[in-house]
């Protein structure tokens, strides 16, 4: 970089004009990964704190003017969608896999295979290149210790999913809408993989009338239990680890036979900004924007260079069943449509 600049140096001398033509070369060669131009809208399923953290960082780093609009699952998927004709952004970042795999059906995601994550495994990333996953989470219960006591005494905590069917736990249980959230659509199809169709069906049906609420938002059920307004929560256990670092007394706890799945980033078809947009992408899929992430959100990172922050749950203690993310995505409109049958 000195080489070049110097040889542009004697080239252009140093009159007035050419040393503010010399600063401009400067600027060009200082500023990370080229002087990107241009602007970004990102559709976020991540938490808002999450999505500022990469959005921030992809700007500080490219000069893209990125933007981000943070909603539930089923709202993101649905605009997505519904805005095909004349999309209006450019990337979907987060939620799983399978979330993307619905939409890619539909035609709405571009294909866009990323040199930068060449390390990713073949189940963590399209073979058309449609999504791109950056970090692995699964799912736990969490448990308000406090609440737990209050109302049970010193009887032992929940440590599998059936547990959650005891009739004691009617009313104390939060469970995201799996229509709204890819976290509770997970959360069934393990209950449905699991234990085969009719079983995993049963499972449901019963657990449903203990649920005492079935909020829209994915963090919800987190900050439900760590806040003491319900006593058992199913949610990811990085967001329960989340609370559990900043000092809520919530238990976590990984049942065996649990489910992970890995969270994916993806671009809108037609999107207005497509070459800012696999700019994202390969970002996303870098060590830098990976660890970083890892560090707050308390996610298992993809890339094989970040280091695990000592508050998130080692992928040791996740006894993860064989989960099919494709037939999830296959299945997700007819098992939604009976799961609203179930709650009505």
């Amino acid at each position: 970089m000195a080489h070049l600049a110097a040889s542009h140096c004697r080239r252009l001398g140093t009159t007035p004009r050419r040393l503010a033509l010399l600063a401009v070369l400067f600027a060009l060669l200082a500023t990370p990964f080229g002087a990107a131009q241009g602007s970004l809208l990102v559709y976020a399923v991540i938490n808002q704190d999450d999505a500022e953290l990469l959005t921030d960082m992809f700007r500080e780093r490219t000069g893209v003017d990125v933007r981000f609009l943070r909603g539930s699952t089923g709202e993101l998927v649905t605009r997505v969608i519904a805005e095909r004709g004349s999309p209006q952004a450019d990337v979907l970042l987060g939620g799983a896999s399978t979330l993307h795999i619905s939409i890619a059906e539909s035609g709405a995601l571009a294909p866009y295979v990323s040199p930068v994550a060449a390390y990713l495994p073949a189940n963590a990333r399209a073979e058309d290149g449609t999504w791109t996953g950056f970090y692995l989470t699964a799912l736990g219960i969490g448990v308000n210790e406090e609440r737990f006591a209050q109302r049970y005494g010193d009887r032992a905590l929940p440590a599998t999913w059936e547990d959650l069917l005891d009739p004691a736990f009617e009313g104390e249980i939060v469970l995201t809408d799996p229509v709204a959230s890819s976290t509770a659509y997970l959360f069934v199809q393990l209950q449905l993989q699991r234990l085969g169709l009719e079983a995993g069906w049963d499972y449901l049906e019963a657990l449903a009338p203990l649920v005492g609420q079935f909020p829209s938002s994915g963090g919800a059920p987190p900050q439900l239990v760590g806040t003491g307004e319900y006593t058992l929560g199913v949610s990811f256990v990085h967001a329960l680890a989340r609370y559990r670092a900043q000092g809520f007394p919530v238990s976590l706890i990984v049942p065996p036979g649990t489910a992970g799945e890995v969270g994916a980033v993806s671009i809108i078809a037609g999107g207005p900004n497509p070459d800012n947009a696999r700019r994202f992408v390969d970002f996303i899929a870098s060590a830098e924007a990976q660890q970083a992430f890892a560090d707050q959100s308390l996610t298992t990172a993809l890339h094989p260079d970040v280091v695990a922050p000592a508050a998130a749950v080692p992928f040791a203690a996740f006894d993860l069943i064989d989960y099919d993310p494709a037939l999830a995505g296959e299945q997700r409109d007819e098992v939604l449509l009976r799961w609203q049958s179930v709650v009505d």
